[in-house]
């Protein structure tokens, strides 16, 4: 089943995780978003320096299965969208840089996988909705992640009104980072690939994990993690090479993995 709905591709140093359920608009089902967590899960594990997370077909993702939830218990669906939490953390979680490479609308816990990647490049086919406003189940899940991408008022014109909000708003809002034409669209995922993998791949880790574990934080208690995690880059191998490598003027030779 995960071999159906999920597909793993490697060249060089970028993986490529691809949503690969095209009939049913790359719905997050329970065994979709198991299959997404473990191949996300697997590629964090690598040695690989950045993931593409990307989809095929006419949409992006639709969001959650309604056929998982009709008839459902109140327990299955508290552990569905504990299940859909799940992944969403081992996003944040991955030591790598993860982008969203959107061609197409993303809606709901699709739009809410967006908002949680790293980065997100879309095509100006792209466009994002949390449509639950004007249906019958709000989108509480996905607000939560979208909320801390273009802030309350614009996340919530999302949620209330159901209303698609197209590439280039998605774009001043800070949904995204970047919006091509959907033929330059491997390409622009390309380049920011390449812009955010250069330097040590163990010190990138750890700012991806220190900026998730102090944004929300009261700003003197995020200046002392911050202190803490500059003071163990600085004297540590890739900082003193970095370091000591600009001194020199000459290229720094990191060795270090994601992993340290």
């Amino acid at each position: 089943m995960a071999d159906e709905l999920v597909r793993v591709d490697r060249t060089g140093d970028v993986t490529t995780v691809t949503m690969t359920s095209p009939r049913q608009r790359n719905a997050l089902s329970v065994d979709m978003m198991r299959a997404l967590r473990d191949a996300l899960a697997e590629a964090g594990s690598t040695n690989t320096l950045a993931v593409v997370l990307a989809a095929e077909g006419p949409v992006f993702s639709a969001g959650h299965s309604f056929r998982d939830m009709v008839g459902a218990t109140s327990e299955d669906v508290t552990e569905l969208f504990e299940l859909c939490t799940s992944l969403m953390d081992t996003v944040q979680a991955m030591p790598q840089p993860v982008i969203a490479r959107v061609h197409a609308l993303a809606t709901a816990a699709g739009c809410q996988l967006v908002a949680t990647c790293d980065l997100a490049v879309a095509a100006e086919t792209a466009g994002f909705a949390l449509p639950g406003g004007r249906g019958g189940l709000f989108c509480h899940t996905p607000l939560v992640a979208v909320a801390r991408n273009v802030g309350r008022k614009r996340a919530l014109e999302m949620a209330l009104s159901g209303d698609v909000v197209d590439a280039g708003t998605a774009l001043e809002w800070g949904l995204v980072n970047a919006v091509v034409p959907e033929d330059e669209l491997d390409e622009a995922v390309a380049a920011l690939v390449a812009r955010v993998t250069r330097g040590s791949a163990a010190q990138r880790a750890a700012g991806k994990r220190l900026f998730y574990a102090q944004v929300g934080r009261d700003q003197s208690e995020a200046y002392a993690m911050a202190i803490a995690a500059m003071a163990d880059g600085a004297v540590g191998v890739d900082g003193q090479e970095g370091m000591t490598a600009f001194l020199e003027k000459r290229h720094p030779r990191f060795t270090s993995t994601p992993q340290g």
